[in-house]
């Protein structure tokens, strides 16, 4: 396998053993985005966790840029440029949105400042604790703490968790930008299924942990019975 990008072959994820995710097989170039949709319990997550590190993988391998993924090491993951917002969103409730990103900054990567050019909600809450921000706020601040590490690979699940449908809005596109502008992966877990479609570059809809339908999101978008099909289990990738 070699690439620039992301690229998994045979990928089986899974905890405790119990194999959630089946033979999934991504190819995605810089500076693209994959929306990976699908409904709840099909193994969305515990493939981001996978590609994160923080799951071993049963089986397959995983590239970043031509070279094999270490798994079950989030560390070497991270060092490696995998990373990962969870849907918790992982915050300190107690640290500011400066020192959140001061503490998560990579020494070359984008100055923590640069961050309100792509969020410049956020000028006015610098030094306020995450922990009193809005949901949409503690979203941008956990965007903008992995962009500050310098991603290659970025792993966004549920961006939307807990967020009103005019903020989604408002941030979803963020992701094309984040991508346009960075180079990196973007591999986007989400429930909002129109608004992925028009930020994405292709999409995968995983139903019970395997690969039931991939293609272009433009193309995915305008067939909205097939992506019906896909969802039900009956659509052949």
């Amino acid at each position: 396998m070699s690439g620039d990008g992301l690229r998994c072959r045979g990928l089986v994820a899974g905890r405790d053993g119990v194999a959630v995710v089946r033979g999934v097989d991504l190819d995605v170039a810089p500076g693209r985005v994959l929306a990976v949709l699908g409904p709840n319990g099909a193994g969305k997550t515990t493939m981001l966790e996978t590609l994160a590190g923080l799951l071993p993988p049963l089986g397959g391998a995983v590239e970043v840029a031509g070279e094999p993924l270490p798994g079950g090491d989030p560390a070497a993951c991270s060092r490696r440029g995998v990373v990962l917002v969870p849907d918790d969103r992982a915050l300190f409730g107690s640290l500011t949105v400066q020192e959140h990103l001061a503490v998560a900054r990579d020494p070359d990567g984008p100055e923590s400042a640069s961050m309100l050019e792509v969020f410049p909600a956020l000028e006015k809450r610098w030094r306020v604790p995450a922990g009193v921000l809005s949901g949409g706020e503690q979203q941008m601040l956990a965007v903008a703490r992995a962009l500050v590490q310098r991603p290659r690979v970025l792993l966004i699940d549920e961006m939307s968790m807990g967020l009103a449908p005019v903020v989604v809005e408002q941030l979803l596109p963020v992701v094309r930008r984040v991508a346009a502008d960075t180079g990196a992966v973007v591999v986007l877990v989400e429930q909002h299924v129109r608004l992925a479609l028009e930020v994405a570059d292709e999409a995968a809809i995983l139903v019970h942990g395997e690969i039931a339908l991939r293609g272009p999101a433009a193309d995915l978008a305008n067939d909205p019975e097939r992506l019906r099909r896909a969802y039900l289990g009956s659509a052949v990738a």
